[in-house]
């Protein structure tokens, strides 16, 4: 019952006009930023962020919130129709969203990706409200070998998203991981695989890895299809709503990439990315159309943004009950709320109660804003494939160049995206999936610090990883994904040749009867 007054009691707060009015700014400026490829919530986030000095801190908090779970939102959208990620964990939306975009269900995929958006986010403002003191307890369990096994988690299960099967995920991964790795050693200061270009200095930029395998090598592949004959199919733009079987196979998926989203929201330096991913591996490992991930399934779609939705909402558990930021976003999010003279931390509950529920609260309406504001414009997200090829392709290129070239006023970054447009193409000849290579590239700084973190602390003792619990069983999950992933490829590979020996064995007998 405490809960719920605690819940009422923001709701009023945020249902008074000038926080509704802000509200919706935020989720529209972070809808609106998150469909342009490569600029992402840390870029909205820090356009509006001069804004929120002059308001309230409660209605700073709730518009900077809606940007944050706005983009990622609108980051599905281009990572759909595109095949170009919004953000990085719609990298994982890419995987079935886009192939139903050909398949002429995008409208059915973006009405799913709404559906999902608004459960992940309802699931994740309950989990908040909720669980929000317990979530925080085991939040201050996780040390540094826990962050190492958490996230070396997230890449198992990153291989296990591979279609090709999980030996080319590993290799993938491991790829990401390698990438990760250019540029100056924060910890030492040296540098490292600059091969002597002063532009890799501070490493090779998210945006330019994810324009160029997503944007750049699916536009190769493109144009090489339609010069073969063998573009994409028509659309039927009538048919937006999921049949009554999609439905269906949504529901399950909705809920346990919300579950899922949430406890690694919860987690600071796991986020959206790493919630999508283990849940995309879960939903595949689970469902009885295993065959159909990857060839436009709509529960390859549904997990991951209800994963990664959930996962924004529950990012400001450790943010604010804990003062721990989990990305560069929250970060920002602890900056505007020290400026305006609010410590984050477990005492906000009792001194800033309006403002910590007021953000609760506006995880509901905002969501239902945006799912008001998107389901109307899917016929003109859609309609954006009806553009002649001729004028689709260099419009891309030309968004792409520009997203790239605004990082660092630099054309060695443009180059640097054409260079790994031409590997994404190539992974592609090759059933290389470029996905799990950038959830590796993303996580990869974060699994070296907290690797280095507990080596230092356990005196160089690498037992602390399997001797803490919780770091323990982590390992053990993984050992068993990765075991059971190797299998299953190995699996996939003899039946062919046992199919092909039966085959011969059989002409054989034919033959000599």
């Amino acid at each position: 019952m405490e809960i719920i007054a605690n819940f009422s009691g923001g709701l009023g707060t945020v249902l008074q006009p000038q926080t509704l009015l802000y509200c919706f700014i935020g989720v529209f400026l972070g809808t609106f930023i998150g469909v342009l490829p490569g600029i992402g919530s840390m870029a909205a986030i820090a356009m509006i962020l001069p804004l929120s000095f002059y308001l309230e801190p409660t209605v700073a908090i709730v518009m900077i919130a809606g940007v944050y779970y706005g983009a990622e939102y609108g980051g599905s959208i281009a990572s759909i129709l595109m095949n170009i990620p919004g953000t990085p964990s719609s990298s994982i939306t890419c995987i079935d969203g886009y192939p139903m975009a050909r398949q002429g269900r995008a409208g059915v995929a973006l009405f799913i990706t709404s559906i999902a958006s608004f459960g992940g986010g309802i699931i994740g403002m309950i989990v908040m409200a909720v669980l929000s003191p317990g979530l925080a307890k085991l939040a201050l369990q996780f040390g540094p070998a826990e962050y190492f096994s958490v996230i070396f988690l997230g890449l198992i299960a990153a291989s296990a998203v591979s279609n090709g099967g999980a030996l080319r995920g590993i290799a993938m991964v491991m790829a990401g991981l390698m990438l990760s790795t250019v540029g100056i050693d924060l910890t030492t200061g040296d540098l490292r695989f600059t091969l002597g270009v002063p532009e890799l200095r501070d490493g090779v930029h998210l945006v330019i890895v994810a324009m160029g395998l997503f944007g750049v090598g699916e536009l190769i592949a493109s144009i090489k299809a339609n010069q073969t004959g063998r573009g994409r199919q028509e659309i039927d733009y009538t048919k937006f709503y999921p049949t009554r079987r999609e439905w269906r196979a949504s529901f399950g998926p909705i809920w346990r990439g919300g579950l899922i989203g949430s406890f690694f929201g919860a987690l600071p330096g796991t986020g959206q990315t790493v919630a999508a991913a283990v849940g995309y591996a879960v939903e595949k490992k689970v469902s009885k159309n295993k065959d159909q991930f990857g060839q436009g399934a709509v529960e390859g779609v549904a997990v991951p943004e209800s994963a990664n939705n959930s996962a924004t909402q529950t990012a400001f558990i450790p943010t604010l009950t804990l003062g721990v930021p989990g990305s560069a976003s929250m970060a920002m999010v602890i900056g505007a709320l020290m400026i305006h003279g609010i410590t984050p931390g477990p005492r906000i509950l009792t001194e800033h109660p309006e403002l910590f529920w007021g953000l609760v609260a506006s995880f509901l309406v905002g969501n239902i804003m945006l799912l008001v504001l998107n389901i109307p414009l899917i016929g003109m997200w859609v309609r954006l494939l009806q553009i002649p090829y001729k004028l689709m392709y260099p419009a891309i290129i030309v968004l792409i160049c520009i997203g790239v070239y605004s990082l660092n006023n630099n054309v060695f970054d443009i180059w640097m995206t054409l260079l790994f447009g031409i590997a994404g193409y190539l992974m592609r000849l090759y059933r290389f999936e470029p996905a799990p290579l950038l959830i590796g590239f993303v996580l990869g700084p974060m699994m070296e610090e907290q690797l280095r973190r507990a080596l230092l602390l356990s005196r160089g003792d690498a037992m602390v990883f399997l001797e803490r619990p919780i770091s323990g069983g982590l390992l053990a999950v993984s050992a068993l994904i990765l075991a059971y992933g190797l299998w299953t490829t190995l699996r996939k590979s003899r039946a062919p040749k046992t199919a092909h020996s039966n085959n011969k064995t059989s002409s054989n007998t034919g033959a000599s009867s």
